[in-house]
């Protein structure tokens, strides 16, 4: 007899009866409970890589960078003042010399000698530069450094230009490239092919930004400089890892600093942001850390959750939603009724 006859069972039954009420919601419940999973399991992934780092790095002490590396100088540029005065306190208290490329500016001698007071064992070379368009600063740089080896590479300096593109003199914007890509370029280049050709083991360290990774009006040379800081790391890092070279870029939430003094145009966003700034000294250990365990390091509150936050929305939509919601923003307002 067929299975799938109509012919009742013994019990009078239909031998095609559907299967338990209870049954068919059991199933129902965990088929959607099974797709919710399968659904969900992607950021489940991304975040657990994405944090498993942060647990890591948590317990993980500063290194000794000069033990490490087998390193007796190092260079920061941009170390005159906020993260990067930080990044050269916390080198010297690893006992390494360190060449400071920074902007001519009156507080640089009184910097050297605090140095100089508090560390007489080190030696301190200050290289006054400014990384502008037409301006030959790796002259100074390569002669300052011309008889020392720079092993540790920190490529810190940068500043931001606020306001509408067109708006804005064209000569800030290349200045902005200048400081913010060009210049952390030309110093890697020059300090990574010693490295190579003596090889000698080292590590090169870029200050990037969270506004590298997110569509950012009012600031669009400097977002795309960081963009491009942070790509252009990743890359390198590649090509030198199995040299012993570590590179890596950071991207600090909002630190306390005269970043924000001669912004020409206030951005709200900013002011804010600035209300949440840390000291940058309570980083300098952060960035070391990351030095031979990241490749890319979002630090700080605002970094992690802005990376969180959008790292599921295609940055096409993304950019989209800030397109619709520019007109309604009160900096857009603003500047946009002055604008033209």
């Amino acid at each position: 007899m067929s299975f799938w006859s109509n012919t009742n069972n013994d019990n009078g039954s239909d031998g095609c009866s559907a299967p338990p009420l209870e049954s068919s919601s059991t199933w129902g419940a965990g088929y959607l409970i099974y797709l919710l999973f399968s659904l969900s399991l992607p950021t489940i992934i991304y975040s657990a890589l994405y944090l498993l780092p942060f647990v890591v790095s948590f317990f993980k002490p500063v290194p000794d960078l000069k033990k490490k590396y087998n390193a007796k100088w190092a260079l920061v540029t941009g170390g005159g003042s906020g993260i990067g005065k930080g990044l050269v306190f916390g080198l010297a208290r690893m006992g390494l010399n360190v060449v400071i490329v920074t902007l001519p500016d009156p507080t640089l001698e009184p910097l050297l000698k605090k140095l100089r007071e508090t560390f007489p064992e080190l030696e301190f070379r200050a290289v006054p530069v400014s990384f502008s368009p037409n301006v030959d600063y790796m002259a100074p740089i390569k002669k300052e450094t011309s008889d020392i080896t720079i092993q540790l590479i920190f490529n810190n300096a940068g500043f931001i230009v606020t306001g509408f593109f067109e708006a804005t003199d064209e000569m800030k914007h290349l200045m902005n490239l200048e400081c913010n890509a060009r210049a952390a370029v030309r110093i890697t280049h020059h300090f990574l092919r010693i490295l190579v050709t003596k090889k000698l083991k080292g590590c090169i360290c870029f200050t990037s930004s969270v506004a590298g990774y997110i569509p950012t009006p009012f600031a669009v040379m400097y977002a795309s400089t960081k963009a491009f800081v942070s790509q252009f790391s990743s890359c390198v890092a590649i090509e030198v890892a199995n040299l012993g070279i570590d590179v890596c870029a950071v991207h600090p939430s909002p630190v306390n600093s005269n970043f924000y003094d001669k912004v020409e145009h206030k951005i709200q966003l900013m002011e804010d942001a600035k209300k949440a700034a840390v000291e940058p000294d309570s980083i300098t250990g952060d960035i070391f850390k990351s030095i031979d365990s990241w490749y890319l390091r979002d630090l700080g509150a605002m970094a992690i959750g802005t990376r969180l936050g959008t790292s599921f929305i295609p940055y096409n939509f993304f950019t989209g939603m800030f397109a619709a919601a520019a007109p309604f923003l009160g900096d857009y307002k603003t500047h946009n009724a002055k604008r033209g």
